[in-house]
Order: structure tokens, then C-alpha cells, then sequence
């Protein structure tokens, strides 16, 4: 069975990871598809997310990543998909998400939505919260891989010269979910 994540993912978080490697668990495959929304100025282009995305997922063999644009229903008909596999962290997300999942069914009586609820850990993480702690020079290290964080600090130095840069980076690899080692 396929399931298809969609989402902006400007940048990916710890917490999307979260729900990608549990999709892992459910799913023969799990298609990570980038959607480029015209409406959104996003901080990373679709190219650069999707290789953020394959960086931050190559540890997941049924993991593809993907981007498009249009109806997500028509995207998963395309591949074959049989779900849409979308996180819960809040009460409020749940009734937009259950909004969605009927409308996508009306358009497609074959699609199904499946819903994760975030690990406590995440419940409150979003991509707008890691912009905006970034944009304010904080620390997005726990947040999201530390590759991203990387990211992060890299974009906001060249688009935002005179911004406070960003709290150094903790050593730790987020891959694993695990600290490296690290001299003394």
C-alpha cells in the first residue's frame, strides 16, 4: 500500500521525521510529495526542500520524495496511492484536517486519510515556528535535522545581513535522534 505525505515542509521538522518513519512502519512506501503553492513565499525553494527531504530520510528505504502542484488528490491518483497520510498535533488541526480528508473523498471516493497524532514531544512544532524563532537569531537545533539547522542559519545570514545570527549549533545528530561524540 502506498501513502502519499503531502505538505509544504518550509523546512521539514523534527516532527514531520516523526510521522514519516512511523508511516514507514505502516506502509509498503511512503511518498513525501513537496507541494508548490503559489500562494506561500516560501524560505526554501521546492528543489531545495525535496533535497533536504531525501537527506533527512535516506535511512528510510520505502521512503520516495517527490514535489507537485494541483489537487493532492489527483497527485496520489497518479502514483497509484491509496492514502494520505497526515499528522495531528492540536485539536484545531483535526478539524481542518477531517475538513480536508471530506472534501479529498469527494473528489476521489478511492483515497483515504489516515491520521498520526504527534509524539507529545512535537505537539507543538511547526514550520512557522521554526522560522520565527530562527528570524529572531534562536537556536532551531532541537527542532529540526541538523542539516536543516543548517540551512536555516546559511539563509537567513544572506537574506537577513543585520539579523542576530543564530545560537551555535549543539552537537547533535538528528538522524539518529542520538548525540555524537564529540572531543573535550
Amino acid at each position: 500500500m502506498i501513502a502519499i505525505y503531502p505538505g509544504s515542509f518550509d523546512p521539514i521538522t523534527l516532527g514531520h521525521l516523526d510521522i514519516i518513519e512511523r508511516g514507514c512502519k505502516l506502509f509498503e512506501q511512503v511518498i513525501v510529495a513537496v507541494l508548490r503553492n503559489p500562494n506561500k513565499s516560501p524560505l526554501f525553494t521546492v528543489q531545495e526542500r525535496v533535497e533536504q527531504i531525501r537527506r533527512c530520510t535516506q535511512h528510510l528505504p520505502n521512503v520516495e520524495v517527490d514535489s507537485f502542484v494541483g489537487l493532492t488528490v489527483e497527485y496520489a491518483r497518479l502514483r497509484n496511492a491509496q492514502v494520505l497520510l497526515r499528522g495531528l498535533r492540536v485539536l484545531s488541526d483535526f478539524e481542518k484536517e477531517l475538513q480536508m480528508a471530506h472534501t479529498n473523498e469527494t473528489l476521489w471516493d478511492e483515497i483515504e486519510t489516515v491520521f498520526l497524532a504527534t509524539s507529545n514531544e512535537y505537539s507543538f512544532l511547526s514550520s512557522s515556528v521554526v522560522k520565527e524563532v530562527a528570524r529572531f537569531g534562536g537556536s532551531v537545533d532541537h527542532l529540526v535535522p541538523q542539516q536543516v539547522a543548517l540551512d536555516i542559519c546559511r539563509c537567513y545570514a544572506e537574506t537577513h545581513p543585520g539579523a542576530t545570527p543564530p545560537i551555535a549549533m549543539n552537537p547533535v545528530s538528528r538522524v539518529n535522534h542520538q548525540p555524537v561524540d564529540q572531543e573535550v
